[in-house]
């Protein structure tokens, strides 16, 4: 059964960027788009690429290793290399704490 599980507080996501966070194990690339927040598997599906240190182009972020973009609000790749998506969470704000599903 799914689960909100805490993850980071607001303020830790500054506008326009990215961080990594664990969840249940997992490793979730959160960003914060002009105060929305939204999940993505941190893992690029290409060679492992860490998402959360990607740049922000809009509402895409370009895996830093080899330049495949994904989008950060459904997990669809929009440039190649990488040619399989990843995995979207749905996030919620809670007060002042940033909550992903699980």
């Amino acid at each position: 059964m799914a689960k909100f599980v805490r993850v980071a507080k607001a303020a830790d996501v500054p506008a326009q960027s990215g961080k990594c966070v664990e969840a249940e194990g997992r490793s979730i690339a959160l960003f914060n788009l002009g105060g929305e927040f939204y999940a993505i598997d941190d893992t690029c599906t290409h060679e492992g690429g860490p998402l959360s240190d990607g740049c922000l182009h809009g509402d895409e972020v370009e895996c830093p290793w080899h330049g495949a973009h994904f989008n950060i609000k459904t997990g669809a790749v929009t440039l190649d290399p990488a040619t399989e998506a990843v995995a979207r969470y749905n996030v919620r704000v809670n007060g002042e704490d940033i909550e992903i599903e699980i």
